[in-house]
């Protein structure tokens, strides 16, 4: 049984520890820290979590393993090297970094020091994703041409004035950090790395304050498929990736994304191609992605196995976000190394 404290108990926090408290057999919560702490002392106590002064006295704790990161983006560099540092294996919420070299320099920092580093992009977990993937390599979608997403929502109007989600370092690019990350790691979980950011755009258009709320972006991939995504988060709920191949196309979407997605997919009838065909629709059991994603990483914890690695996706990722933020700046391509 992997020991975590929950670093940051605002919603997301909670949500990560409920996915698991008495539920999983491999891990479990048993402190938190948190910058507000009156306020979360009710939900502490009912999870049967010590509350912790500080992040420190969580990485200075022998009872605790593993540090879980619910905190702001531009926190997770350090936070990350200190755990590795005390020897904590540390799982944190997405993105890893706001700059690539940061990034890189958190998952060094884990590789050293022999712990375990994860990356919460809990979409990998999604069995229709999975799904796409088998489709991807057993043949079924053909090649690989295009894909596009989109992740959209009301986040501007969650938030009041001077709350660290409107700050433009925490959020470039918009929704990006918050919601477009998990649509980039999908299609880097199925394409593979993206080779050149075009014709990126990102504006504030509905309120006077914040961050951007309409930011959109065309990708190449270094197997040569295309891309487009979009994160536009001053409307209602909504998001969708579309995997098209030279056989068939594939999509996930809908309003909630925590649930157990459905999958459609829609084949070329080879022996008529002017035939339209109607998509099928596959389901699959339900499962907890947080919960998935929380048991993997203690999985490999436990086994002292690394998971995020220097210059891996997640380091990538990042890398993207910078390219989507130049692009935007220069209104021309930018190629990725």
């Amino acid at each position: 049984m992997l020991r975590a404290a929950i670093i940051g108990l605002g919603t997301w926090g909670q949500h990560l520890v409920r996915s698991v408290q008495g539920a999983s057999p491999v891990i479990q919560f048993v402190a938190a820290a948190t910058r507000t702490p009156e306020k979360a002392r009710g939900f502490a106590q009912e999870h049967g979590l010590r509350m912790l002064p500080r992040y420190e006295d969580a990485l200075a704790d022998p009872d605790i393993d593993a540090v879980v990161l619910a905190t702001p983006h531009t926190q997770h560099t350090d936070q990350i090297v200190a755990a590795a540092e005390a020897g904590k294996h540390v799982f944190t919420e997405k993105p890893l970094g706001v700059d690539a070299a940061s990034a890189e320099r958190a998952a060094r920092a884990c590789a050293e020091k022999g712990v375990t580093l994860g990356v919460g992009y809990n979409w990998r977990f999604q069995p229709a994703l999975q799904a796409i993937r088998r489709m991807i390599e057993d043949g079924t979608l053909g090649r690989v041409l295009h894909l596009e997403g989109n992740f959209c929502g009301p986040s501007v109007y969650r938030f009041s004035k001077g709350h660290w989600r409107h700050e433009r370092e925490e959020g470039p690019a918009g929704g990006m950090t918050g919601r477009g990350v998990h649509v980039v790691d999908a299609m880097l979980y199925l394409a593979g790395r993206i080779e050149q950011v075009t014709a990126a755009q990102s504006f504030r258009l509905v309120q006077d304050f914040g961050i951007d709320d309409t930011t959109s972006m065309l990708f190449r991939f270094a197997n040569g498929a295309t891309g487009y995504l979009g994160t536009v988060i001053a409307t209602a709920e909504t998001w969708r990736l579309q995997v098209f191949g030279s056989n068939a196309w594939a999509e996930v979407g809908d309003v909630e994304h925590l649930h157990t997605w459905d999958l459609k997919v829609c084949r070329i009838d080879r022996d008529n191609i002017t035939r339209k065909q109607r998509p099928e629709v596959m389901t699959f059991p339900k499962t907890s992605t947080e919960r998935a994603e929380l048991e993997h990483f203690a999985e490999h914890a436990a086994a002292r196995r690394p998971l995020v690695l220097p210059g891996g996706d997640a380091i990538h990722n990042v890398a993207v976000l910078e390219a989507i933020l130049a692009s935007a700046r220069s209104q021309g391509p930018v190629r990725l190394s």
